[in-house]
């Protein structure tokens, strides 16, 4: 890199080059003439060749002074082109957000609730990832994490969002079968997810056991997620255990029907956590506001 020379020389030799003439030079670069031309000297003593033909009038750049020329503009332009990506990338870090929460979180509550924060905050980008393991943790640029848990987080600014609550749910046609009668579970074809236990997600069991409800004998159907766990409820296929984060809106549209009286506390709620890292950027904070502001409905049916 010391065989370069400074980039000042080179950025008034591209200037000659490109304007043709070293006044023209002169007076875009707010420098006097002989500035120009002792800096082209400087340079032409650097790369050891002579780069314009001072012999005719206006002076012209020479073979090599040509190779050099076009090497110059390229070599400024992807610098200049460099710059700008980065002044970009800046700018859009302190405008956008990065969101973790699981993938039933993200598809059934947060995803139907996100064009309202862009109608309040068009400026603000939010990207949401939804982790395959369905525990959102703070990995490598997640500013904030929507989480499942039975107490805050102590890993950054955390506020609740709301309780979670469970109840069984399905389709009219399905509920309408178990006759308002939670007993009937027992007989019923009854959606589980396939969840980790140490996930911490309640199941069937748990919640039969909790409601002193007769063991199942029915059928049942096992899927992978809570995504295809809802579109198997919603066609019909069975009884589905229904978070609220998940199956609320499902419900309030009367796509799916709630078991009266069969909701059910665990002690968990949803909570917002920003990270330490991220709670200076205006993004970030508004982000919190605005989905604290989104859940208050929720939070006030729970109190």
């Amino acid at each position: 890199m010391d065989r370069l020379p400074p980039l000042r020389l080179l950025t008034i030799f591209d200037a000659v080059h490109r304007l043709g003439s070293m006044q023209l030079a002169a007076a875009e670069l707010n420098v006097t003439r002989p500035a120009v031309s002792q800096a082209i000297r400087a340079l032409e003593d650097h790369v050891g060749a002579q780069l314009v033909d001072r012999s005719v009038k206006p002076a012209v750049a020479t073979e090599a002074g040509e190779r050099l020329a076009r090497s110059t503009r390229s070599g400024l332009a992807q610098i200049s082109d460099a710059i700008e990506e980065i002044r970009f990338a800046a700018g859009l870090a302190e405008r956008q957000v990065t969101v973790c929460c699981t993938l039933g979180m993200a598809t059934q509550w947060l995803m139907p609730r996100i064009a309202g924060f862009y109608s309040e905050h068009p400026g603000i980008m939010v990207n949401v990832q939804a982790p395959p393991s369905d525990l959102p943790h703070f990995a490598a640029g997640v500013d904030i994490a929507l989480r499942y848990t039975t107490k805050p987080s102590e890993d950054g600014v955390t506020e609740l969002l709301f309780p979670e609550r469970v109840c069984p749910v399905g389709s009219p046609k399905v509920m309408t079968a178990l006759k308002d009668d939670p007993a009937n579970l027992r007989d019923a074809t009854l959606i589980h997810v396939r969840v980790p236990q140490s996930y911490g997600w309640p199941g069937w069991s748990e919640y039969l056991a909790l409601k002193a409800l007769p063991r199942p004998k029915g059928p049942k159907q096992v899927y992978d997620n809570y995504i295809q766990a809802v579109q198997a409820a919603l066609d019909g296929r069975g009884v589905m255990l229904g978070w609220r984060s998940i199956t609320s809106a499902l419900v309030m549209e009367g796509r799916l029907v709630p078991l009266p009286g069969g909701g059910h506390d665990f002690g968990t709620s949803y909570w917002a956590t920003c990270a330490p890292d991220s709670h200076h950027k205006p993004a970030a904070r508004i982000f919190m506001e605005w989905v604290s502001k989104a859940a208050r409905p929720l939070r006030e049916e729970a109190a």
